[in-house]
């Protein structure tokens, strides 16, 4: 990890509780965890043995600014659409994925399959980043039953840094002997930065009075296609056009700190 994407987390942790102090909204910390279905150069697009094979695991501390907790007095706030339906999350997470060729083509017996299926790679990203959830139910109604779903949709941004892994087990990497002529030059082991746009689609299930559990199926999409580490010259390679993105099913525990 780079020194200003240290910093970048540090400030970013300060401004949230500097933030939540002063306007004295309740808050609740979670932590999520389950596989990540990355979706990469690797493989064949669409196809069902690549997608299961290219699956990872993550997990991350969650953090929430509840709009209608006030902390200042232990109550909620006056009643508005706003503070009833939505609520701010905030996240550091990890998510790491090891990845190969599967289908048709990395089964071939000759030596582009040959060369197909000896390659390995690992797409490995710390996230930081924010997204306003929607829940279309009252989230006071949600709080003050036990047993109770609150279903939610988010949309947000997150900053990732990427350092991916690419290798091949019949020598080094990029030679005419070892990788199909595709990737030899249109690999990195080298580390980055990017943005990424995140949407969920989940529920809450309300299990004790200060206390949540968690459903989370996240779709995130990066503004790069060198997330794993591959990209073979689009003018070229129209199946690998795509910037590299991701589907993370995570389960979590959510505890309210006020």
């Amino acid at each position: 990890m780079n020194k200003l994407f240290l910093l970048s987390i540090i400030c970013f942790l300060f401004s949230v509780n500097k933030t939540n102090a002063q306007l004295g909204f309740g808050h609740e910390i979670g932590v999520i965890a389950g596989p990540v279905m990355f979706m990469s150069d690797y493989g064949i697009r669409g196809d069902i043995e690549t997608n299961f094979g290219n699956t990872g695991f993550g997990a991350g501390i969650i953090h929430y600014i509840n709009f209608s907790y006030d902390a200042g007095c232990n109550c909620y706030r006056e009643k508005t659409f706003f503070n009833d339906h939505f609520k701010l999350r905030s996240e550091i997470s990890y998510n790491r994925t090891n990845l190969q060729h599967f289908g048709r083509w990395a089964e071939k017996d000759n030596v582009a399959g040959r060369q197909l299926a000896a390659m390995r790679g690992t797409a490995s990203n710390l996230n930081l980043g924010m997204q306003l959830e929607f829940y279309p139910l009252s989230i006071r109604e949600f709080e003050e039953t036990i047993g109770r779903f609150g279903p939610f949709a988010s949309l947000g941004f997150q900053y990732t840094r990427y350092s991916p892994q690419a290798s091949s087990l019949l020598g080094p990497i990029g030679l005419p002997e070892t990788t199909w002529v595709k990737y030899q030059n249109a690999f990195t082991n080298q580390a980055g930065n990017v943005w990424s746009v995140v949407g969920s689609l989940g529920t809450r299930y309300k299990l004790t009075t200060m206390s949540d559990l968690l459903l989370d199926l996240r779709w995130q999409y990066y503004f790069s296609d060198w997330v794993d580490g591959l990209r073979p010259d689009p003018r070229f390679y129209n199946e690998n056009k795509a910037n590299d993105w991701l589907v993370w099913l995570n389960f979590g525990y959510i505890y309210y700190i006020d």
